[in-house]
Parts: structure tokens; C-alpha cells; sequence
């Protein structure tokens, strides 16, 4: 008995047999289909025997793939995730409609092969995400049962192994895990694939490189790397640790004595970006600004990064990363050779949050309403720096 869903979908290819030439028996062969679909309309009844994985939800790599989907603003799911792969017996596009028919007939080998995680994900969090917000790729493959096992077995194994994992074997992160040993997000920390944790630790080397003065000591220097190029932070951590050690020449080793205040300040940011928005201004709200979410009417709260504070709000990376990349101009260096704060960088942010805010927000209109863009634009990295800078002349 044939299984058919009919399903919105934004766009539509075929590619054809490549071996097909004018045999007609050849076009019985596999063929292949990629769609785009907004996750509102991925529909709940795909078949599931077809997939090897036992799809666990509360790993880091499927939390991770929660936060890629859900991040308000964001709206690079489509690209950042490998999307979904099928086994189908049939299937046609209207184009009238813009919908797909998907037949699967024999549910032994019709149905979902590769996504299995980032399918169960969507079906959970659909209620939470808008039309418009958030797209998954899909791939379908017909006329390939006879090679069923050979592609469920090829398309679940990896073999790369990620450059941080590497590091791990190496102890290359004690500099972190002895920096963060106090505090009460320590072991959410994961620094290795497939490791139990909520906090991924190239989120954390992208953060610390924002106050790199070793790496960019001037006002024309931009860690905007951190933003959009985490792999790169990785890397340079590696180098540097592979150089340097755990000496005093490494930047951080340098940063060990602020990381924890690093991490504070991200999330006294979090917390308070709602606060800095309206600057005690009554009627500016927040929630309207494009890429900030606000949390439903009955929703439990969101929390906090690091330190799990309870937040009615999230604000876009786009717009954290250039107001925290702003406090490098804070960073100085003690006799030790450490690096320290020439002011206080708590009550810098209380001081100046609304106008760090203000610009930061301006500039997201100015780019039409794009955090993503926002995250990328130096010059607004220049103006929030040098905004800070100011501050460190002022004797309050």
C-alpha cells in the first residue's frame, strides 16, 4: 500500500541519471531530487525503520542542531545543517502549487536515511518558529532499493575527526577547563564530538578571541573572525598552544586571569540587552526589533549562555559579538604580563549598553533589518570600539 505525502515546499531540482544516455532501461536507475522547504511545512509522517540511528536528543551535537534551528535571525539553518536524505519509489512536483508528492511504498526501504536527528528536532520546535524563519534542505533518491544498505551504511559514517577533538587528546584545553574550575557552567563544557554538554568550546574560543590584543592590538583590527569563521578560532587557539604552551607568551594563557569575566560580561549583556534597548525610554520595544525573539505567553524562560540566568529575550549574535568585540579596548597588561581591564568593564556596559545598543540596532535597519549583515560590518566594529575607548579617558 503506497504511503503518499504532498507537501509545500520553496524550491524544486531534478538532476537526472548521469549514466543515462539513450538507454531507456537506464532510466530506471537512481535518480536524485533536492528540495528546499520552510521547517513549518516538513511534514510529521516520514517514514522512520529506513534510518540506522537511535535519534538521542540530549547530546551536544542534537543541541547543537536545536540552537542553529532556533536562533532568532539567524536564517542560514538551510546551509549550516546537511538537512534530511530519503529513499522514495516516486516523486512529481506541481508546479502550480509549489507542492511535492512523495510515495513510499515499502517502508523497508522508503523513508528517512540520513537526518534522523535534525528531523525529530524540526517536529519539536515547529510550534516555536514562524513562517519565513527558518528552511531544510531535502535530498530524495529514487530507484535505489536494490543499494539500499550499501547507502543507509555509507551515509551515517563519518570519519572526520574535528580539529578540537584532536586537541582534546592532546590536553590542549587545560588552559580553559582551569580558568572556568570554579564556576557553575564548568561541565556543560563539551570539547570533544558527540560529548554531553549544552556550552560548545569553539563558542568559548570564539568569545576569548574577541579580546585577543596580542592577535589585533589596534583600532583598525577586527575580530569579526569570531562572529562568522569559529573553525579559524579554533585553529589559531591550536597554533598558539602548539608554539607557545601554557607559557606566558601564549595570548591565552595572558587572558587566564579575565576569561571568567569574559564570560560574565556576555552574559550581564544577554541578560540586560532588552534594558539597553530602551534606555528607561517607555514604548521602545525590543520584541519588534528584527532577529530579537521574545519568549511566548505560558513558555518556560531562556537562559543565559553561560550562567543559566533566566531571560525573556534572545539577542541575535550579530549584535552581541560587535558590542563585546567593543571591550577589547578595556584589555591592558599587568607587570606579570597578564592581561588585565583598565576600567571596570561591568560598569562600562551599564554606562554605555544603551548607546552601544542604539548603534548597533541603527545599523541592523540600515542593512535592512539583517543581524546577520550587522555581525559582518566594520564599520560598526570601529564605532562601538572607539565608543568604549572613550569611556577608558573619562575618571568617574
Amino acid at each position: 500500500m503506497n504511503n503518499e505525502i504532498i507537501f509545500k515546499i520553496k524550491s524544486f531540482r531534478k538532476i537526472p541519471n548521469p549514466y543515462y544516455l539513450s538507454d531507456e532501461e537506464a532510466m530506471k536507475g537512481a535518480e536524485m531530487y533536492y528540495i528546499v522547504c520552510d521547517v513549518k511545512d516538513v511534514p510529521a509522517n516520514i517514514p522512520m525503520d529506513t534510518n540506522p540511528r537511535e535519534q538521542k536528543l540530549t547530546t551536544a551535537v542534537a543541541k547543537k542542531i536545536r540552537t542553529s534551528l532556533t536562533t532568532p535571525g539567524a536564517n542560514n539553518f538551510y546551509l549550516l545543517n546537511r538537512g534530511l536524505l530519503l529513499s522514495a519509489e516516486k516523486v512529481t512536483f506541481n508546479s502550480k502549487n509549489d507542492t511535492v508528492s512523495v510515495v513510499f511504498s515499502d517502508t523497508s526501504v522508503h523513508g528517512d536515511i540520513d537526518g534522523g536527528h535534525t528531523y525529530k528536532i524540526i517536529q519539536e520546535c515547529q510550534s516555536e518558529l514562524d513562517y519565513g524563519q527558518q528552511y531544510v534542505k531535502i535530498e530524495i533518491l529514487t530507484g535505489v532499493e536494490d543499494m539500499f544498505q550499501e547507502l543507509a551504511s555509507a551515509r551515517n559514517t563519518s570519519t572526520q575527526v574535528q580539529d578540537k577533538s584532536i586537541a582534546e587528546l592532546y590536553n590542549r584545553f587545560d588552559i580553559i577547563k582551569q580558568a572556568i574550575q570554579n564556576e557553575s557552567f564548568k561541565d556543560e563544557v563539551f570539547f570533544e564530538e558527540n560529548a554531553e554538554g549544552s556550552i560548545d568550546v569553539s563558542d568559548i574560543l570564539a568569545l576569548l578571541n574577541l579580546y585577543n590584543i596580542d592577535r589585533y592590538p589596534d583600532l583598525n583590527d577586527y575580530a569579526i573572525v569570531s562572529y562568522n569563521g569559529k573553525k579559524q578560532c579554533i585553529d589559531y587557539y591550536i597554533k598558539q598552544h602548539m608554539e607557545k604552551g601554557e607559557t606566558i607568551e601564549n595570548p591565552y594563557v595572558k587572558m587566564s586571569k579575565i576569561m571568567v569575566d569574559i564570560f560574565k560580561l556576555y552574559d550581564q549583556l544577554e541578560l540586560k540587552a532588552r534594558d539597553y534597548y530602551s534606555g528607561g525610554v517607555s514604548g521602545k520595544k525590543y520584541a519588534l526589533v528584527v532577529g530579537v525573539n521574545k519568549r511566548k505567553d505560558g513558555k518556560p524562560a531562556y537562559k543565559t549562555k553561560f550562567y543559566k540566568n533566566n531571560t525573556d529575550y534572545i539577542t541575535p549574535n550579530g549584535f552581541l559579538f560587535p558590542i563585546l568585540g567593543a571591550f577589547r579596548a578595556l584589555i591592558d597588561v599587568d607587570s606579570e604580563g597578564y592581561y588585565c581591564w583598565k576600567k571596570d568593564p561591568f560598569y562600562v556596559l551599564d554606562k554605555i549598553g544603551s548607546d552601544l545598543m542604539e548603534s548597533t540596532v541603527d545599523t541592523s535597519r540600515t542593512l535592512g533589518n539583517n543581524p546577520n549583515a550587522t555581525g559582518k560590518n566594520k564599520t560598526l566594529w570601529k564605532n562601538l570600539y572607539m565608543c568604549v575607548a572613550m569611556e577608558t579617558m573619562h575618571k568617574d
